[in-house]
């Protein structure tokens, strides 16, 4: 039970990556390096597949709309840690909190199943080649990009609001460069039970569901690629898959660990470590992950150049 008399908090302190002062700016140069190879990047690869004709299929619209979630969850972190890098006062209002807390969860999850229902384009593409046409439709693709959104919004709602109903009274510091779930626990006056429960099996049961549902669509994709009796036929189609592979596999390599940990103190720490690579690295590495290896989208690039570079 939570003592009457103790005073509401009404904003954060976020504590960041250090508290080391010589390394702020060193922080601020590389993480601003970073978001604008990322920005730059994702918006790019959004810019070039509305612009090329030749990559309006449905692999390149759920591709265009990982780059925009990608693009999304780095900018709903990044601005206020930069701006805390430079800053005395590294305060975050309650109310900008959660709702950093909300995009951030909201962000992460539609990024889940959007990498899952490209996962199962491939899956059809490949094992179901005649039948793609009809199953991957304009109207199929835009549903499950929407159902991807809807229900990453709307468990992040679910998780705010159960976290809107924790008490805090003081302290306010937390020990992360943004509003993540363990850190924020660690603060709460009130009984965090539900809440902590809610975050390991929203977390776990999203986490395994998506990523089983991935694996499952490439043990067919596999075993469909080793009945293709020519060399060349297997190799080509394995290269449509390789791109997605490297980014489910640098994804969900961080993220496996993110939220299956206790909210302990030392858990936080080594979160911040996994949370750096997940929020900053993959949104930065996909671009160039589908441009470096995907002949279609370096193609694309190629005319894009030639025809600035004809117009001149």
């Amino acid at each position: 039970m939570v003592k009457k008399n103790y005073t509401a908090v009404t904003e954060f302190i976020l504590l960041g990556l250090t508290d080391r002062a010589e390394l702020q700016p060193v922080l601020f140069v590389v993480f601003l390096v970073i978001y604008l190879i990322t920005a730059i990047g994702n918006v790019s690869m959004i810019l070039l597949i509305r612009s090329d004709s030749r990559l309006h299929t449905p692999m390149y619209f759920f591709l265009s709309h990982l780059s925009f979630v990608d693009l999304c969850y780095a900018t709903n972190v990044t601005p206020q840690m930069l701006v805390n890098f430079l800053s005395k006062s590294k305060t975050i209002s309650l109310t900008g909190c959660f709702i950093q807390f909300h995009l951030f969860i909201a962000l992460v999850i539609t990024d889940y199943y959007m990498l899952t229902v490209m996962a199962y384009d491939r899956y059809v593409a490949i094992c179901k080649p005649l039948l793609y046409g009809s199953k991957m439709s304009r109207c199929v693709c835009i549903s499950l990009v929407a159902i991807s959104y809807i229900y990453g919004f709307a468990n992040g709602l679910v998780q705010t609001i159960l976290m809107l109903h924790l008490f805090f009274c003081g302290p306010n510091e937390i020990n992360h460069f943004y509003c993540a779930d363990p850190p924020l626990l660690v603060l709460a006056c009130s009984d965090t039970y539900v809440k902590e429960t809610a975050m390991f099996v929203g977390a776990g049961t999203n986490l395994t569901c998506s990523l089983a549902m991935i694996l499952t669509s490439y043990i067919f994709i596999f075993t469909a690629i080793l009945r293709i009796r020519s060399a060349d036929g297997r190799r080509k189609a394995f290269s449509t898959c390789g791109s997605h592979l490297t980014a489910v596999t640098v994804f969900y390599g961080t993220l496996f660990c993110m939220y299956l940990r206790p909210s302990s103190e030392a858990s936080v720490e080594q979160g911040k470590i996994i949370a750096v690579f997940y929020i900053f690295v993959s949104p930065m590495l996909n671009p160039l992950i589908y441009s470096l290896r995907n002949k279609d989208v370096k193609k694309a690039i190629r005319n894009v150049i030639q025809k600035k570079l004809f117009d001149k």
